[in-house]
């Protein structure tokens, strides 16, 4: 390694040439007159471009040395055989004088040199997920969808100006706690809204007077922020696990220290809906409240049924059944083909879904692994596909050259393929019509779940048959449904056994508080009620 050199230089002028006197200014025998810089040859550039470390402004010979002392020492910490390691010993010590920054820590530097670390520890959280997520090129759309959103919206605006190196857990538990404290915000603001809504819906048109009032509300409404949604509690979780996605990456690649903080971070618990059945207790519950007792509701058989009858005359009814009896997704019955149906083994493979990226469609591959998949049809719906197939037929010859040729079982009557979205809106229509509880079109697959357990079908057959990964998801989601068949199971067992006394039948004390139930035989409990009417 050259050695380096400390110069010494003023400002001084001639007074009659204007010329700086440099090396001959008499002011320089004292060794407190002008600046000392540093020169150090650094290694070539890739380029062969001959590179050189010069600083200057140091107030004495002695913080010049140690400024030389510290080049000298970081470029001593690869091996002398090791031509690539200097090179980027050399990039990192030009980059610090380009940005005019300090030289970097010594001992942190051989660390990350010796561990394959990139030695640029300026690269921040920001820059390293915008890194990270442009090279996610075998995600989902949706998948890099939901990435991107996590990033845009939470993750760079807390997290992004920080230095990767420097993340810590501290640093994410703020960001959680700053979501939650916005989430507060969101909700306070959102209820102002809605009172001045509510009171500006409830205040006519007539009169000068209302009129004035409703111009004063309208104008409150204007100044308010919009409607918004909280980051909630089933958000936050994802919202974790995206950095730490991208934290192992960076790990992996030795950008960062070997140690992840966001998989050290603990958040509350949140909430999984639970699906529950549309009974008559919660119809009448929702027609007082307004409410919903769960966001996943489903039929009972008999509503199943009802609706399956309203819509037999229509031209998707096939569709409609296929959801409600085989549990396929609203992506997955729009996009499947006629080359997945087997009208000889009675089956239809799912192997494409039709995924909505905002209103535009595109086609790709199930929402998991385990949801490309074989079901089983039963003799009716295998016959519906089959008429189906011959309606479609005709329908091709009436619309001639401009018949739209996709392949796909279920499309418009032009054989374009079916928008997600507008399929979902005709459902709400249809069940609105048909005056059954409102579910969701994608609540019709929690239906088929819901029968195919009422019916005994084994839990891992239904699990397969939805394709979910695990029977464990399939029984998280279902567990209110699985408790109420728990409990049908047991009134069965108990009828099994045949007893020679009457059964016994719960009543309630009215004389006690609280009441507690007890046990009295039947004719009893008929005269306590006569008696509690009388």
């Amino acid at each position: 390694m050259k050695n380096g050199t400390i110069t010494r230089r003023c400002r001084c002028t001639d007074p009659e040439t204007r010329k700086d006197l440099g090396a001959s200014c008499p002011k320089l025998k004292s060794r407190r007159h002008g600046v000392w810089s540093v020169f150090q040859e650094l290694d070539p550039a890739q380029d062969g471009r001959r590179r050189r470390f010069r600083r200057g402004g140091f107030e004495s010979s002695t913080k010049a040395q140690e400024e030389l002392d510290k080049v000298r020492a970081l470029m001593a910490i690869p091996e002398e055989d090791d031509a690539w390691g200097k090179t980027q010993i050399s990039d990192l010590i030009e980059s610090c004088l380009k940005e005019k920054d300090p030289l970097p820590d010594y001992d942190e530097t051989r660390r990350r040199f010796q561990s394959g670390q990139t030695l640029n520890s300026k690269t921040t959280v920001g820059e390293w997920l915008d890194t990270w997520l442009a090279g996610r090129k075998r995600l989902r759309r949706g998948g890099a969808a939901r990435y991107e959103c996590d990033i845009r919206v939470h993750l760079k605006p807390h997290l992004g100006h920080l230095r990767l190196d420097k993340l810590r857990v501290h640093h994410i538990n703020t960001m959680f706690d700053a979501i939650n404290e916005r989430n507060i915000e969101i909700q306070e603001q959102n209820a102002q809204r809605r009172v001045v809504r509510d009171d500006l819906k409830a205040t006519p048109n007539k009169g000068a007077e209302n009129r004035a009032r409703r111009k004063w509300l309208q104008a409150q409404l204007d100044a308010m922020p919009p409607f918004r949604r909280v980051t909630g509690l089933n958000t936050q979780p994802h919202i974790r696990d995206t950095l730490r996605a991208a934290l192992n990456v960076a790990i992996a690649q030795q950008v960062m220290p070997a140690f992840n903080p966001a998989a050290h971070v603990e958040l509350l618990p949140g909430t999984k809906p639970k699906a529950l059945i549309w009974t008559d207790e919660r119809i009448a519950h929702r027609r007082e409240t307004g409410v919903k007792p769960s966001p996943v509701m489903v039929w009972t058989p008999e509503q199943t049924g009802q609706f399956l009858d309203y819509v037999a005359e229509d031209r998707l009814y096939p569709f409609w059944r296929l959801i409600a009896f085989r549990g396929t997704r609203r992506g997955e019955s729009c996009g499947v083909h006629w080359i997945d149906h087997s009208a000889s083994a009675k089956s239809l493979a799912i192997a494409t879904q039709l995924v909505q990226d905002g209103w535009e469609i595109h086609e790709g591959a199930p929402k998991t692994d385990s949801g490309i998949r074989l079901i089983a049809l039963d003799d009716e719906t295998d016959q519906l596909l089959l008429a189906h197939k011959a309606r479609q037929q005709q329908e091709r010859l009436e619309w001639g050259n401009g018949w739209v040729d996709t392949g796909r079982i279920f499309t418009q009557d032009d054989g374009s393929i079916l928008h997600p979205g507008k399929v979902s809106d005709l459902f709400e229509r249809l069940v609105e019509a048909a005056g059954l509880p409102p579910i969701r079109l994608h609540d019709l697959r929690h239906v088929a779940a819901t029968l195919m357990l009422a019916a005994g079908v084994d839990i891992k057959v239904v699990s397969e048959t939805l394709g979910h990964s695990d029977t464990r998801v399939t029984r998280d989601i279902y567990q209110a449904v699985l408790d109420d068949l728990a409990r049908d199971a047991a009134e069965k067992v108990v009828q099994l056994v045949p007893r020679a006394r009457k059964p016994l039948t719960v009543v309630k004390d009215t004389e006690t508080a609280p009441a507690r139930p007890r046990m009295t035989p039947p004719r009893k409990a008929k005269e306590s009620a006569e008696e509690r009417s009388a």
